[in-house]
């Protein structure tokens, strides 16, 4: 790693958010509002504040929506790059396909599109650096799944309990993660999967390969049910 810069963030955003059916028929789930903006500026804004200078999107469902939300395709200044993927690809296969954007020396911010939260993730970034791992994952403490588990020096040993391996804490995954250009060469390109599955593999390889810091600051929520979206609607987010 030569620079400690990341300019990159990839907001997954392709999603058929089939939970929050009928509100996303004809709307992509990150462009449904709450307190008058789209679920997805939440992320812009907060990838922005620690030096974020170009998005990156992926769309699938009703695609064309977003250019009707961005049509000048940036945001406060900040470009953005849209990657259709004619089928659904899943995280991974979501990540591989956009390995031709990224520069060789490069990392991006992987943002989850349906999240929203104030954590400081520059605590992230700080740790993605200290470590120096191919990807460093955000966690939290407390949440509706913890099914990461972190061993006693911090490194995530296990996720989804495909190890067997607890380790010393559970954790929730923030789905907010730094990823190196070199772990794309692990993904393959077409291939509808999971980032969890490349990840354990890593681990199994090598124990401190992904690493993890846990921030508990700041709120986190995930608009994955009509409940939710409409709680926070009513509620406004803290």
């Amino acid at each position: 790693m030569q620079n400690k810069q990341i300019n990159t963030a990839f907001i997954l955003g392709a999603g058929l958010g089939t939970r929050l059916r009928p509100l996303t028929e004809n709307t992509p789930k990150p462009l449904l509002e709450i307190g008058g903006y789209p679920i997805i500026t939440y992320a812009m804004a907060h990838l922005r504040a620690v030096g974020i200078r170009r998005f990156i999107v992926n769309t699938h469902h009703c695609a064309e929506k977003y250019a009707g939300a961005f049509p000048e395709n940036n945001w406060k200044g900040i470009p953005i790059t849209y990657r259709f993927e004619p089928v659904l690809l899943d995280t991974a296969g979501g990540i591989k396909n956009i390995e031709d954007l990224i520069a060789e020396e490069e990392r991006i911010i992987v943002y989850n599109g349906d999240i929203i939260t104030n954590m400081p993730i520059e605590l992230l970034i700080r740790k993605h650096f200290e470590l120096k791992t191919p990807v460093t994952l955000a966690l939290r403490s407390e949440g509706p799944l913890l099914n990461v588990n972190v061993d006693k020096e911090g490194f995530v040993c296990d996720m989804r309990h495909i190890l067997k391996n607890d380790g010393v804490k559970k954790c929730l995954f923030a789905g907010i993660y730094v990823v190196e250009k070199p772990f794309l060469q692990r993904l393959t390109a077409g291939k509808i999967e999971s980032i969890v599955l490349p990840l354990v593999e890593m681990i199994k390889e090598n124990p401190r390969s992904v690493g993890a810091v846990v921030i508990d600051d700041g709120s986190w929520y995930d608009v994955g049910t009509i409940e939710e979206y409409e709680k926070l609607k009513r509620e406004g987010v803290t």
